[in-house]
């Protein structure tokens, strides 16, 4: 995301995060990144001079897992992470404020008021930087995690922020994080899933190799929250560059273009066997970095909806073959024997091309 377009659509504050539904494909996260051209020193690397992420990981002087690098949203986790995020079970009150969100377009969420992010339940975890005591997560702003080491407990009544309180502790290879503390004015999601100060996340990680850590992240707030809530996150390595430095206020333009209800965007009504054809995976190559993913289209009622790359998201029909949601044009295209071969993406990042599988 270029820090000086003044847009910020994304309350997720990971590399490759969801945002719009750009939310979903993320199309500008690379481009917060610099030193494109310096390679990251004393890391392993492969015959052709890329990073080794299969190499073995690292660790503290003390044995301990090192976290240490720069880490960024894997593609291959975010199917699973968008099945768990539709998991999610709230009190009545958290359904109704959740719906009057999504109904504003998100127009008070907390990235477009520049606003901390706060507990979002699959974000990232940036930049670490790891010593035996002191764990520290940055991002390319102000925005950082201080998680301690040093075996303090959790404080008793903190003051609510916006990040929380973190202690961490080992359980083997794993490191556990328990965070409290938090304020109630942040979103726990794009969809704008609110909790209240009883919340309390768990955050287990473990570095399974030298680039790749999975990320399991639970959410218990008895205040909003019907039962425990689990999302895993995987997070792959970004060596070879930094992170390049994001201020929303800097250049915020986004709330005065948040109008409109999104119940304004009905749509037309298509034909449920012509929206049937659409079902299905496609592949999608990222531009930036090469990485494939899929994209899944269902069927679940008469609207056809995307998949499998975070929350489920409902389209909107244009046209028989042109659908919309919010950030993004989706025109599905055909062969000239009637056969659907792929999906035209058209965001503010650029046009895209997914094909059928």
């Amino acid at each position: 995301m270029n820090k000086n377009n003044g847009v910020c659509c994304t309350s997720r504050v990971a590399w490759l995060a969801a945002s719009c539904i750009a939310m979903t494909l993320a199309f500008a996260a690379p481009a917060s990144a610099q030193w494109l051209k310096y390679k990251t020193p004393g890391i392993p690397r492969t015959a052709d001079g890329k990073p080794d992420l299969s190499a073995p990981a690292p660790k503290m002087p003390d044995g301990k897992p090192d976290f240490s690098g720069l880490w960024r949203v894997d593609t291959d986790g975010m199917a699973e992470t968008g099945k768990a995020e539709d998991a999610v079970k709230l009190q009545p009150w958290a359904v109704a404020l959740t719906d009057k969100r999504k109904e504003s377009i998100g127009r008070d969420a907390p990235s477009v008021l520049c606003l901390p992010p706060g507990p979002v339940v699959d974000m990232g975890v940036g930049k670490i930087v790891q010593t035996p005591k002191e764990l520290l997560m940055l991002w390319g702003g102000t925005l950082y995690r201080e998680i301690f080491l040093d075996g303090r407990p959790l404080p008793v009544d903190p003051n609510p922020d916006w990040m929380g309180y973190s202690v961490g502790h080992w359980e083997g290879k794993t490191l556990v994080i328990e965070t409290i503390g938090f304020n109630d004015r942040t979103w726990l999601d794009d969809d704008g899933r609110p909790h209240t100060e009883q919340l309390r996340v768990t955050e287990r990680l473990r570095r399974t190799d030298f680039g790749h850590i999975e990320l399991v992240r639970t959410l218990v707030d008895p205040g909003a929250l019907l039962e425990p809530w689990t999302v895993p996150v995987k997070l792959k390595l970004n060596a070879d560059t930094e992170q390049l430095e994001y201020v929303c206020n800097e250049n915020e333009r986004d709330r005065d273009h948040l109008v409109g209800k999104a119940s304004d965007d009905k749509g037309i009504d298509v034909a449920h066997d012509v929206l049937a054809a659409y079902t299905g995976s496609y592949s999608f190559k990222f531009p930036a970095t090469g990485e494939v993913f899929t994209l899944t289209f269902v069927l679940p009622a008469d609207r056809l909806m995307l998949s499998g790359m975070g929350p489920t998201v409902a389209l909107s029909a244009i046209s028989d073959t042109e659908f919309s949601a919010p950030g993004v044009t989706l025109k599905f295209e055909k062969n000239d024997s009637g056969a659907v071969t792929d999906v035209l993406i058209s965001a503010v990042e650029g046009d895209f091309k997914a094909i059928r599988k």
